[in-house]
């Protein structure tokens, strides 16, 4: 496969394989790590999203019970 046609995430693959399984383990690593992170980013915006929301009085605080009366309805 060329890589000049090759999608990124096929160049990837590729460029993963030719590593030793040393430097994949590692790699897969590094990328485990990245995307916690990531994710706790994220998370992180979301949550302050929500708190901005909250107090632009765009949702009122309710319990669970009244959350999940409201899904079910």
């Amino acid at each position: 496969m060329s890589t000049a046609t090759a999608p990124p995430f096929a160049e990837a693959l590729e460029a993963a394989d030719r590593l030793s399984l040393a430097d994949q383990e590692s790699l897969l690593e590094i990328l485990h790590h990245r995307i916690v992170e990531r994710r706790r980013e994220e998370l992180a915006q979301d949550i302050s999203e929500a708190q901005a929301e909250y107090e632009a009085g765009g949702c009122e605080p309710r319990s669970a019970g009244e959350l999940m009366d409201e899904i079910l309805k």
